[in-house]
C-alpha cells in the first residue's frame, strides 16, 4: 500500500484553548491517535507488542517530532490525519503526518518511532517490519 492512511476526528471544545483556537498540544494527541489506528490496520495492537504476544516484549516511543503550524483549527472542525510511512531503520520508523481541514494544510509534523525493549533500542522483528513496509510511501 503506498497511498497514505487517514484518520478522521473533530475538534471538541476540550481540543481549544481560550481562544477558541485548537491548543498546540492537542495537534500532538491527533497524530499519535492516527498512528495508533494506522498499527490496528497492520494488525498490530501496541499493548499486545510490549506484553510479547508477537515475541519479545517491546513498545514505541517517539525518539523525534517536529511541528509546522500552519493555520489554526477550530472547534466543530472535522478534520483528517493524513499518515505517511516515510523511512524504516532498524530499529526506528519516521512519518509525515498532515492535519487538514479538507485539503488545507494546518499542520505537518514528522514524526520518528523507536521500538525499545528493557530500556534500550531494539531492532524491529522481521513480521513487525514487514507489516510497515506495506504502508511504505514514496
Amino acid at each position: 500500500m503506498t497511498a497514505p492512511h487517514l484518520f478522521k476526528i473533530r475538534v471538541y471544545y476540550e481540543d481549544t484553548d481560550f481562544s477558541g483556537f485548537v491548543y498546540h498540544a492537542s495537534h500532538v494527541r491527533f497524530i499519535e491517535r492516527a498512528r495508533t489506528e494506522m498499527l490496528r490496520e497492520l494488525g498490530l495492537q501496541q499493548r499486545a507488542l510490549l506484553e510479547g504476544e508477537a515475541g519479545p516484549g517491546f513498545f514505541f516511543v517517539v525518539r523525534a517530532m517536529e511541528l509546522d503550524f500552519r493555520r489554526p483549527a477550530l472547534m466543530d472542525d472535522l478534520l483528517t490525519v493524513e499518515s505517511r510511512l516515510v523511512a524504516i531503520g532498524g530499529a526506528s520508523i519516521t512519518f509525515v503526518q498532515r492535519i487538514l481541514r479538507e485539503d488545507e494544510p494546518l499542520v505537518i509534523a514528522k514524526v520518528t518511532i523507536a521500538a525499545v525493549e528493557n530500556g534500550r533500542a531494539c531492532r524491529l522483528p522481521p513480521d513487525v517490519r514487514a507489516r510497515f513496509e506495506t504502508f511504505l510511501c514514496p
